[in-house]
């Protein structure tokens, strides 16, 4: 029998607490009231900032001092676990196979959220006296639509005069060890909705129909015939991907009257969803005379420069790991994209990333244990009284 320590048994049973709770987006199912349980007695205080369905836990706690405001974000809710059969364990209870924990959200990103609550329980204690303000932006509306959430929570509390430096989000950011990767950055997100009109009819009277599949096909390659770039400062590549397309009345001998592309680009900051729209139709006008085109934005690229954050991040995860992180952009987008434009530094420290979102979702103790370090000295140097 593995005998744990105190710390490992606590990141255990409160990781736990939180996979069992089907979480699934955009329900909290009672995560954020597990999370504030543990804050209350070190002195935060609580305001939901719920939106429509989505809950949004808002904990701050004063230090004795001026100094900056510091946050972690995250999020409490999880994708869909799929057929439950297919998984070794129950994604929604808590199973521990040689120190490694498996569930859906294990390592996105309920055991980081775990570290944080451990963390701020140790520093609290070691540094009663700490400078600024420590606070935690819980949302329940990362993994779906991601419009109640975040977003629209701190946007509530830059109204309300609420002035935030840094911000540490714990995504899973790591790639095959804990703090080997860091987000600095994230490319944005457009989706486009491209809807091109033709003529239905029968199929074996190709002279009386406009085919808008056969349309549609040849915009498609039109889009695709040249790279949108070749990287931009400290990004990769922005890139455009077909994501569905959809036509037809289901029959088989008849040419459909319209024709529906969904696209998405993942854009560097040589792009804004302007450029990106106009180069869009123009490309477009060149091969149809009949479409219709809708936007969503997901969110800009965003970016933290090297300085106070990044070195206290760095120097951070070089002392619990003994690593120098390589600082990347890539990678989906993260709630950091609505952090990031009130002025906020980000930068996005978590666990690896290898089965998050798969069936038999994992995370070994040891990560979040380092995690749990790693927080903690962030919190340290940044809060602690000099």
């Amino acid at each position: 029998m593995t005998v744990h320590s105190t710390t490992d048994q606590t990141l255990i049973e409160l990781t736990g607490r939180l996979i069992e709770r089907r979480s699934v987006s955009p329900d909290d199912a009672g995560c954020q009231d597990i999370l504030y349980a543990a804050l209350a007695p070190l002195g935060f205080q609580r305001v939901q900032y719920d939106f429509a369905d989505v809950k949004n836990l808002w904990a701050v706690k004063e230090g004795n001092e001026p100094g900056p405001t510091l946050i972690f974000a995250g999020h409490t809710d999880v994708v869909p676990s799929g057929p439950t059969d297919a998984w070794s364990y129950d994604p929604f209870t808590l199973t521990v196979v040689q120190d490694v924990i498996y569930g859906r959200g294990a390592a996105d990103m309920k055991g980081a959220l775990a570290a944080m609550m451990l963390a701020a329980e140790r520093f609290v204690a070691d540094h009663p006296d700490f400078k600024g303000r420590l606070g935690f932006l819980i949302t329940s509306d990362e993994e779906a639509k991601a419009t109640h959430g975040t977003k629209l929570a701190i946007q509530a509390l830059k109204d309300q005069g609420a002035a935030i430096d840094f911000a540490i989000v714990g995504e899973p950011s790591s790639s095959e060890v804990l703090g080997d990767t860091i987000r600095v950055g994230r490319r944005g997100s457009l989706n486009g909705t491209l809807t091109v009109k033709g003529q239905q009819g029968h199929v074996a009277y190709p002279e009386t129909v406009i085919n808008p599949i056969h349309l549609a096909a040849i915009a498609i390659e039109k889009l695709l015939a040249t790279p949108l770039d070749q990287g931009h400062g400290a990004f990769p590549p922005s890139t455009l991907q077909v994501t569905n397309i959809r036509a037809g009345t289901g029959a088989t001998n008849v040419v459909p009257g319209d024709c529906c592309v969904e696209f998405n680009f993942r854009f560097n900051t040589a792009w804004n969803a302007s450029s990106l729209k106009d180069w869009t139709e123009t490309r477009l006008d060149t091969v149809l005379d009949k479409y219709d085109l809708q936007w969503t934005l997901s969110g800009d690229p965003f970016l933290t420069n090297e300085g106070e954050l990044l070195s206290v991040v760095d120097d951070a995860i070089q002392s619990a790991c003994g690593i120098t992180p390589i600082h990347s952009t890539g990678g989906g987008t993260s709630d950091g994209r609505f952090l990031a434009p009130h002025d906020i530094d980000v930068v996005e420290v978590g666990v690896t990333n290898g089965t998050i979102h798969k069936v038999d979702e994992r995370v070994a103790v040891s990560e979040l244990r380092g995690l749990c370090d790693i927080y903690y000295q962030i919190m340290q140097t940044l809060l602690a009284p000099k």
